[in-house]
């Protein structure tokens, strides 16, 4: 009994030791690995954002544009003040038109003026049509006003481009071990395309495409029709010759 009691204790012993001989390399393993430290941490090169359009956008907002006109009872239509103040609205929004906006005349209801507005509404509507603006792109709203005189409110988006800031330069030039693009590569370019780009609406999307032109559309459709030749006659004078020698 007593040989056998003195093993268990030696085994005891033993098996303790190993235990915590493991639990203090275990230990010292995860304190080692909690003293590791990447500021930069792994990279893949899926992960790193090349794309200057990516890293340095251009934020393209949207500033509705709006000019009122006050039409009072017994009106008829438009003052040529008030329409030489539309045409200079159309005129200042038409070029920034990319067939994609929306130009909105809010019209007066309930109002004494509501017969006089909406005539001139029709007036308005018309003119933007042919200073060349879509006919689906001119919409018509109204909002309830009892007032005396409330005004017409014609209305049009106007986007504007702006350009990222650029002028980060905290990474080293001359040590980059991970081979990436500087945080600052390809800033200056966006910032000038954002200010030379005419019509910021483009960079949204794309613009509608417009009609076709079909002046000799028939013409030719004719001819193809019959087997004759689609191509455009020239006369002797328009024909190009060539001198080869002899």
């Amino acid at each position: 009994m007593k040989v056998w009691g003195f093993k268990n204790r030696t085994a005891c012993a033993t098996f303790r030791r190993t235990a915590m001989n493991t639990a203090a390399i275990t230990f010292t393993a995860l304190a080692a690995a909690a003293c590791i430290h990447n500021d930069q941490g792994s990279m893949v090169a899926g992960w790193a954002i090349t794309d200057p359009a990516q890293r340095h956008p251009i934020m393209v907002t949207a500033h509705p544009e709006t000019i009122s006109f006050r039409v009072p009872r017994g009106s008829y239509g438009l003052t040529p003040q008030q329409r030489a103040q539309l045409t200079a609205f159309a005129e200042r929004q038409l070029p920034r038109d990319s067939r994609n906006g929306k130009i909105v005349i809010h019209a007066p209801t309930g109002s004494g003026n509501e017969v006089d507005s909406m005539q001139a509404v029709g007036e308005i509507r018309e003119y933007l049509i042919e200073a060349g603006f879509d006919a689906p792109s001119v919409a018509l709203e109204t909002y309830h006003d009892r007032g005396h005189q409330p005004p017409i409110r014609v209305s049009y988006v106007r986007y504007t481009a702006e350009a990222p800031e650029c002028g980060y330069w905290g990474s080293n030039l001359a040590e980059d071990p991970l081979n990436v693009g500087v945080p600052n590569l390809g800033c200056a370019t966006q910032a000038n395309f954002a200010a030379m780009v005419s019509n910021p609406a483009d960079l949204l999307g794309p613009r509608n495409e417009t009609a076709r032109s079909s002046e000799r559309r028939d013409v030719v459709w004719q001819k193809y029709i019959k087997g004759d030749s689609t191509v455009a006659k020239k006369s002797e004078d328009e024909r190009a010759k060539v001198d080869i020698g002899k």
